[in-house]
């Protein structure tokens, strides 16, 4: 048995893309411990609703997290609107819910890219990415955005969407659907892939449950808790949803239920898209939160759960807004997926969490 030492691992790395800071006890080259450290690059941006209104602090809610903007935004104004007692048009709700599943898919294909980067699969990452920009002229074209929208406001959205243009969105996702299965099949059939991954950093279930782990981290490991499944929104309206699950609970079960949600998510946008009624899109409404109220709501980001809480004071402003983000949920689930894993393997456990310290660190 050596004699175990402390390796800082981060929070600059040629293969993570977070600044995440991490104190590994090793012994030999086998992790005995993982101990995280985060709060570096705190923005105070909670603090901003005392000097931000409400419709101003959607905006600043929007860049939390770039990859996770537009949920932030819906998950916000959601949030406020329960706080108010606002009513969102259908067609504003069915809206929100196409962008969010396009936002989940601009979500997966980035980290899937930068995962086959990190195991040496240049030319993988490379098609990840490129169909990852074919969502990205979407948004382009839709909201003038390609990574911040600014589409939603209190009340409903800020620019409708013509029934043309959502057609041409659905035939578009048609148009990648043979080249993504090509890249799904090579993400989980290539042996080489599955070296790296295969029982790696493997939890089980209970050790899910017992964590409170989110997301595809959790459903990886058997665990059916998808905040779609709440049927919030126009989530309400699909039929029959189901969340995306693997028993395997490694790192290559993390990686096929995100490459599985993919295609989930074109199904969502294609369902959605052929149920969307004509009833408007709605305004920014008008009403301030009353003294007292709070209101909480809950929104399945890409990386998991995230819970929203305000509390209105009277004025335009709010009291408070707090915001619980599916890396730190998964925090602990990490530590515990690099215990005893090879030193090797540390970057390949944490990217399969896809942690987001911008999110985390507010």
């Amino acid at each position: 048995m050596g004699k175990a030492t402390v390796i800082p691992f981060g929070p600059q790395h040629p293969v993570l893309p977070e600044p995440l800071h991490l104190d590994l006890v090793v012994e030999d080259e086998r992790v005995i411990e993982a101990i995280p450290q985060i709060g570096f690059i705190h923005r105070g941006l909670e603090k901003l609703v005392e000097t931000r209104d409400i419709h101003q602090f959607i905006y600043v809610a929007e860049r939390i997290c770039g990859i996770c903007s537009f949920g932030h935004s819906l998950g916000y104004a959601e949030t406020v609107e329960d706080l108010m007692g606002v009513e969102v048009p259908k067609r504003a709700q069915f809206i929100r819910v196409i962008l969010h599943e396009l936002s989940r898919m601009h979500s997966h294909l980035l980290w899937m890219g930068l995962a086959a980067d990190a195991f040496g699969f240049e030319s993988l990452f490379m098609h990840c990415w490129r169909l990852r920009e074919r969502v990205l002229d979407i948004f382009e074209a839709t909201t003038g955005g390609r990574v911040i929208l600014s589409a939603v406001c209190i009340g409903g959205v800020n620019r409708d969407i013509e029934n043309t243009e959502l057609k041409a969105i659905v035939d578009k996702l048609n148009g990648i659907k043979d080249e993504y299965r090509e890249i799904t099949n090579t993400f989980l059939k290539d042996t080489s892939i599955k070296s790296r991954l295969v029982g790696v950093g493997h939890l089980t279930k209970e050790q899910a449950e017992d964590l409170c782990m989110v997301g595809p981290f959790a459903r990886a490991s058997n665990v059916a808790y998808d905040c779609r499944m709440l049927g919030r929104g126009a989530y309400g309206d699909l039929e029959g949803f189901e969340p995306i699950l693997s028993d395997e609970g490694d790192c290559y079960a993390r990686c096929k239920v995100r490459a599985l949600e993919v295609s989930q998510s074109i199904d969502i946008i294609e369902e959605l898209v052929s149920k969307i009624p004509d009833d408007g899109i709605g305004s920014k409404s008008k009403l301030t939160p009353p003294e007292g109220a709070q209101a909480s709501s809950v929104l399945e980001q890409p990386r998991g759960e995230c819970y929203y809480y305000a509390r209105g004071n009277g004025t335009k402003n709010l009291d408070r807004m707090r915001m619980r983000t599916p890396t730190s949920q998964n925090l602990a689930g990490m530590v515990k997926a690099l215990e005893g894993c090879d030193l090797a393997d540390v970057p390949m456990i944490i990217l399969t969490i896809d942690p987001c310290i911008s999110c985390s660190e507010r």
